[in-house]
């Protein structure tokens, strides 16, 4: 965090009390996180003065991680070693990676896009290596999906609107109304096409709404026949969210393309040479050697240098036309 983020300090603040327990249709509690702002460029004076003597990074607990602290312990070892400095590993979900950044008690960070922006916006931090799976149809950016029980009526149309006007008055569940690819973009996808004008009158156009909390349960909820739709990343229809049994019950309707892979974002106070220093040593996690190391994390495979603005537009724009001010 550089000298030019002090005055945002009340803004800060705002993350943590803008993080909030939703309850969703189906009994689940579920935690969201504070909206995306724009770019903002400060002034890197500290950062330039310094020396890096240790390494702070945290690592967002996910429904498809375990035994996380001892994964992250085995990366942090591995980047002390080429680093030749302490690297702690911290375990936390995306808004206390944000806070963390902020107030100078981490370095880095594992995000997803949205914790992304907002990590730009109050640390100044920005994106510069992005997760590549083996299930992502776009190596580092993958589909937000529609997914439909099998003997669905609905049907894959010949455009997205034709598609799409097949779920006027239908049950939908979404994934949680912070989810990238689980809401922010199919309701983006449905102001587009002009069946919503904002995220706020989509109960003009659905049946029902409804929210699972996560991809599990949003899915889980089309198979029990609870709801029409779900939508959700195209990775969930793969364990550990659901089982080969429920996949075979569900297929998709409709696909939105380039939602942002999770990344890997840097503060501004990590002096350049060093943030040099530190994308060269995790991007050694790409090597045979070493690369059970990252599958073990999050099951990615591999990581790839990004342009933070170019790769987080997508998620901008959606915000944008879904009507989350940024």
């Amino acid at each position: 965090m550089s000298v030019s983020k002090k005055g945002l300090l009340g803004t800060g603040t705002a993350v943590v009390v803008l993080t909030s327990m939703v309850a969703t249709t189906f009994g689940v509690m579920q935690t969201t996180n504070a909206n995306s702002l724009p770019n903002q460029q400060a002034p890197r004076l500290l950062a330039q003065g310094k020396k890096l003597n240790n390494l702070t990074v945290i690592f967002p607990s996910r429904s498809d991680s375990t035994d996380l602290q001892n994964k992250a312990n085995a990366v942090a070892k591995f980047l002390s070693n080429e680093l030749k400095i302490p690297v702690k590993a911290q375990i936390g979900d995306d808004t206390a990676a944000v806070e963390a950044l902020r107030a100078n008690r981490a370095d880095v960070a594992f995000l997803s896009s949205r914790p992304a922006l907002k990590a730009e916006q109050l640390a100044n931090a920005k994106l510069y290596l992005a997760e590549v799976r083996d299930n992502y149809s776009g190596r580092y950016t993958y589909n937000s999906i529609f997914v439909v029980p099998n003997n669905s009526p609905l049907k894959i149309r010949n455009n997205a609107k034709a598609t799409l006007e097949q779920l006027r008055g239908k049950r939908i569940a979404f994934t949680s109304p912070t989810s990238g690819s689980g809401f922010i973009f199919p309701v983006s996808e449905l102001v587009k096409q002009g069946f919503v004008p904002n995220r706020d009158r989509l109960d003009g156009f659905f049946g029902q709404i409804a929210y699972g909390g996560n991809y599990s349960k949003a899915l889980q909820a089309v198979v029990r026949g609870q709801a029409d739709v779900a939508v959700v990343s195209e990775y969930a229809l793969f364990p550990p969210y659901i089982t080969p049994e429920e996949k075979s019950q569900l297929r998709i309707v409709h696909k939105i393309s380039g939602v942002p892979a999770h990344g890997i974002a840097i503060d501004d106070d990590v002096p350049v040479q060093d943030r040099e220093r530190v994308i060269n040593a995790l991007l050694k996690l790409n090597n045979s050697q070493n690369n059970q190391l990252l599958r073990n994390l999050y099951n990615s495979s591999e990581l790839v240098r990004v342009d933070h603005n170019r790769h987080l537009a997508p998620v901008r724009e959606a915000l944008s036309r879904v009507g989350i001010a940024p």
